[in-house]
């Protein structure tokens, strides 16, 4: 590299859903001075992706190696530079949006230790582990522990620590939302996938439940959802319809405006590494109302999660809420874009000066 070129970074996304795509995004129209070759496979066959990435970039990298790698969790790591020799002396980063140690399944789904041994692999092979949340790091690092204890021999020792020196926390970026001209604090938005790990069933339970006791609400039913309407939706659809006021994947100007005016956001995930689409809402003015647990608890106030184990717990935070007990909005500022950019911009620089922690 001479001085006249740019640095090169390999930005390698092997399962490239719209978290992904936003964060890579950012990164390249945000830090310009950087030459970026961004490769990326779709954020779907999910078995397949993990454990067959090397293979379907075999051949599609670049004969001239990067300065530095930046790969996302999904990448196998460690199988692509072993299949190719030119990258053994080049600085990697591997990125967690998620962990396979804390991923739920559902009922249909087979725990395979397969992926969780990629995702360990590959974090040996890289020099540095980040990480969007302290919850997606402690989890990695403690699912580590529980696994080799469940191994029946030949491990190596202090395999914890080894990793969790070159590990941080550096959440992906959230551009602030614009709040809308008027609030209207009845209006409960629901901005996730329909999706199992979501456990949209508690999220209808609860609106039903706040419904039966006599609370006046209005419903915006956002995010993406499968061609066949999960019976979540189905049930609210069914027994909330005339409270309904959007019901779909909407364009984002039509998104943002009712973010923008949005009193309610709720989030029954059971799984959440870093909860983007709540961080969106609560920048814009929404009050979270989120479980007391995973990620939450780094992010809000004890005031706006509810014990998420307990129905009646969420219930009873709805239903006051919607009583005129509204809590004052916060606005989580070490998570937004603002914040962070400077973060990321000492990190990318200590790739290339030799210097420390950013």
């Amino acid at each position: 590299m001479t001085m006249a070129q740019r640095p090169c970074i390999w930005l390698l996304s092997a399962y490239h859903a719209d978290s992904h795509a936003a964060w890579a995004n950012w990164l390249v129209q945000h830090f310009t001075d950087f030459d970026w070759q961004v490769r990326t496979l779709p954020g779907r066959h999910f078995a397949w992706r993990i454990r067959g990435n090397p293979l379907s970039w075999l051949d599609e990298l670049p004969e001239q190696p990067p300065d530095l790698i930046l790969a996302t969790s999904m990448v196998d790591l460690a199988t692509l530079k072993g299949l190719h020799a030119r990258l053994q002396g080049v600085p990697c980063w591997l990125y967690f949006h998620e962990n396979q140690f804390a991923y739920p399944t559902n009922n249909r789904q087979f725990r395979s230790l397969d992926p969780c041994m990629v995702q360990l692999y590959a974090a040996l092979a890289a020099d540095q582990l980040l990480f969007n949340s302290r919850f997606n790091q402690d989890s990695f690092l403690d699912g580590i522990e529980a696994m080799m204890a469940r191994l029946p021999d030949h491990l190596p020792a202090g395999l914890r620590e080894r990793l969790e020196t070159r590990s941080r926390v550096l959440p992906v970026p959230i551009e602030p939302m614009q709040p809308g001209a008027e609030r209207d604090h009845r209006l409960i938005v629901w901005n996730h996938r329909w999706e199992y790990d979501k456990a949209p069933e508690r999220f209808a339970d609860a609106l039903i439940a706040a419904a039966e006791g006599g609370a006046s609400f209005r419903l915006a039913l956002l995010g993406k959802r499968p061609r066949r309407a999960p019976p979540a939706l189905e049930r609210i659809r069914t027994r909330l319809g005339p409270r309904i006021i959007a019901d779909g994947h909407l364009p984002r100007e039509d998104y943002d405006e009712l973010i923008g005016r949005a009193g309610i956001v709720i989030s029954t995930s059971i799984h959440e590494f870093q909860g983007l689409s709540i961080l969106e809402a609560a920048s814009a003015g929404a009050r979270p109302l989120v479980p007391d647990a995973m990620c939450y608890p780094e992010q809000y106030p004890a005031m706006y999660r509810y014990a998420q184990e307990d129905p009646d717990d969420l219930v009873a935070h709805l239903t006051r809420w919607l009583s005129g007990k509204l809590p004052a909005a916060f606005h989580p500022e070490d998570w937004l874009a603002p914040a962070l950019a400077p973060r990321w911009a000492r990190l990318l620089s200590t790739a290339f000066s030799g210097g420390g922690s950013g």
